[in-house]
């Protein structure tokens, strides 16, 4: 049993980074693209900006998650960078941004 608890709290941490980079990673990269739209671009121009910019926005939330001292620290991170990009997605999906 006491084997059990010790590999718990190895993989435990291990499996929180993978599911917040697959996950966490991908619900950033989603956020930055609809933020995007709100850039005082064209909307093609927007669109395929925020497609781009949502390929190196879940690469590096990738590697900060696996970068961070912590999965609470890597979990974290990615909350506090989802704020802005929520932000500016809500304005773009209520039509504030038009």
């Amino acid at each position: 049993m006491n084997s059990i608890l010790t590999t718990a709290r190895h993989v435990g941490p291990l499996v929180s980074r993978i599911v917040a980079a697959v996950l966490g990673g991908y619900a950033l990269a989603a956020l930055a693209s609809v933020a995007a739209v709100a850039l005082p671009l064209g909307k093609p121009d927007a669109v395929m900006t925020g497609m781009l910019a949502s390929f190196l926005v879940y690469a590096l939330a990738v590697v900060w998650v696996f970068a961070a001292r912590s999965a609470w620290r890597a979990w974290v991170g990615l909350a506090v960078a989802a704020i802005p990009l929520l932000a500016a997605a809500a304005a773009v999906w209520t039509g504030a941004a038009a």
